[in-house]
């Protein structure tokens, strides 16, 4: 017996253990990688699939208020913010050159009916001496059309008067109608100049969500659709709304066309005038395809639009065509079925085959879709 190999063998025994343990470490599975999954939705149906749009909280009626004549503004009598009624009085011009225009439009009344007076009373004695043949027919003719000319004159006045009487009533600038002050434009001392505006009133009743439509979809829209809005002190809460009114032309900076969204709740504890609001539209229903979030859309190293889904717990890259963008979501046909379940983010970071562990949006398990052709 070789003593030389009887004194190496344990170094040899724990030579083969040694590789022995490298080789089940290298041949170890690699732990699945958490994914967060969304399954895709038929293109037309449901609120994901539509394109949403950001827009501000307007009233229903918005009145710019001005004084009917010109000015200097001694009296303001509201500030931005207050409730107002309706016929209450908000501002005051300085009313004593109105209060002069209708003392003299009066004083030059009273002298037309007294010229007309006059006049009425000549054309009465001509008549009576035209009628003895004491003055000639054509003096009658001239005296009856200087009393027409009076009596003319004496009208015109009249009407000038109410007119300035009238003007000095509107020295007052009184609410149209109820409602709450948005915005003021004039303070106290200030010279304002005929319809120049001085407060602007939110009328109450209506609540509405401005929008911009970019060219490309404005004409998949018409007034009366149904849409949702997303107020920003309620995230995650939509009211139900309708397009009331759509321009039917661009704006020439934008190039986009203004929309308002009308809420069907009438006023909204929620919607505060001025504040940020997110408007979802409906794209027209296109019969196929499915909606997956944009960030599910990816290119393989070949430039191919691909999604990646979640199969028998390995990554699977599923080719597919883009047809639709919007702001969160896209329409894509292919081999994508609805309840595959879709990698909704991360995917750039996945390869073909590779271990996951599907999850929802509350980082719970869900059931991935069997791989195809099997049960």
């Amino acid at each position: 017996m070789d003593h030389r190999f009887g004194r190496g063998r344990p170094f040899l025994i724990a030579a083969l253990l040694a590789l022995g343990a490298c080789a089940s470490q290298e041949q170890a599975p690699a732990p699945a990688r958490p994914v967060w999954v969304v399954q895709p939705q038929p293109a037309g149906a449901g609120a994901g699939a539509g394109f949403a749009y950001p827009g501000e909280v307007h009233a229903r009626e918005e009145s710019p208020l001005s004084f009917r004549v010109g000015g200097k503004l001694v009296r303001r009598l509201v500030d931005a913010g207050a409730q107002v009624r309706k016929d209450q009085v908000l501002a005051e011009l300085d009313p004593g050159d109105q209060a002069l225009q209708a003392q003299a439009a009066q004083a030059q009344l009273a002298a037309a009916e007294a010229e007309a007076q006059r006049a009425k009373g000549d054309l009465d004695r001509y008549a009576a001496l035209v009628e003895q043949q004491l003055v000639s027919r054509s003096a009658y003719e001239a005296q009856k059309a200087a009393y027409e000319a009076a009596a003319g004159q004496a009208r015109a006045a009249r009407a000038q008067w109410q007119v300035t009487r009238n003007q000095a009533g509107y020295t007052e600038l009184r609410a149209p109608r109820d409602g709450v002050i948005a915005s003021r434009a004039a303070e106290a001392g200030q010279v304002v100049a005929a319809g120049q505006t001085v407060f602007m009133l939110a009328a109450d009743g209506g609540r509405e969500v401005a929008i911009a439509l970019p060219e490309d979809r404005a004409g998949q829209y018409k007034v009366g659709d149904a849409a949702e809005v997303e107020l920003w002190n309620a995230p995650g809460r939509r009211l139900p709304a309708r397009i009331r009114e759509l321009a039917a032309a661009a704006d020439p900076a934008t190039r986009t066309y203004a929309a308002r969204i009308a809420l069907e709740d009438p006023a909204p504890l929620q919607a505060a005038l001025g504040q940020s609001a997110r408007v979802y539209l409906q794209p027209p229903a296109s019969g196929d395809g499915l909606v997956v979030p944009l960030a599910a859309l990816q290119r393989d190293a070949g430039g191919q639009a691909v999604v990646w889904v979640v199969r028998e717990g390995q990554a699977r890259a599923v080719p597919v065509q883009a047809e639709e963008f919007g702001s969160e979501q896209v329409r894509v046909r292919g081999a994508l079925a609805a309840a595959d379940w879709v990698v909704a983010a991360g995917g750039h970071l996945l390869e073909e085959g590779q271990p996951v562990l599907a999850v929802d949006r509350e980082n719970r398990p869900v059931q991935a879709a069997p791989a195809a052709g099997k049960p």
